[in-house]
């Protein structure tokens, strides 16, 4: 399937409410795809209550890559009122695709700066400089996409398993090293003032 099909397909799939199951990944049908002769299997996602953003920002694993022949793969995250989200950032080989199902969130490319309400979608290629927060006093929650690379498995290992109750407290020397070699296995590139900026972003607007 060509690229740009594979777009407006998954579009047509978030616009009709038909969202993944993040128990895909214990499937045992779902295909090998390290092995070239696998095929691709049907799966059915059934309808799953809207993730909690837990009081800050939490993630949910939908579509993995495996599953599309590493073409595809999407989560769900949720985001509380006035909470920033990461430090400006970019991509090297990842492109995404925001469709945002509650709220309104706010996203900066670059040094633009756009909201993008309940219904509205949201595409920032690779090698862009870009963030999002929650600017609103309502809960935000959107599918973010992802094509040819499975950031899915980055989000989880930083959201879900670089925790300080798996022995990652936050600020240590092992979270930080953990965290910057995932940076570097999942291409992406933190400019040496993201953190400062992030820390501006935040105050601007009243964020925490």
């Amino acid at each position: 399937m060509e690229r740009r099909d594979f777009l407006q397909t998954a579009g047509l799939f978030a616009a009709l409410g038909v969202l993944p199951n993040p128990g895909l990944s214990a499937n045992p049908v779902t295909p090998d795809v390290n092995h070239p002769a696998a095929p691709l299997l049907p799966f059915y996602l059934p309808p799953m209550e809207p993730l909690s953003h837990k009081g800050s920002m939490d993630i949910r694993v939908w579509v993995r890559s495996k599953a599309t022949g590493g073409v595809y793969s999407c989560v769900e995250c949720a985001v509380a009122p006035k909470v920033m989200g990461p430090p400006p950032h970019l991509h090297k080989e990842l492109d995404e695709l925001m469709y945002v199902l509650e709220g309104t969130a706010t996203v900066m490319v670059e040094n633009e700066v756009v909201e993008i309400a309940a219904g509205g979608w949201h595409f920032r290629p690779r090698n862009l400089r870009h963030t999002f927060w929650n600017n609103s006093d309502q809960p935000l929650r959107f599918v973010d996409m992802y094509f040819n690379q499975p950031f899915e498995d980055f989000l989880e290992r930083i959201f879900h398993e670089l925790t300080p109750e798996k022995g990652f407290p936050q600020g240590s020397e092992q979270r930080n090293k953990e965290h910057e070699r995932l940076n570097e296995q999942y291409g992406l590139v933190y400019a040496p003032t993201a953190f400062e900026e992030r820390q501006a972003i935040a105050k601007k607007y009243g964020l925490r």
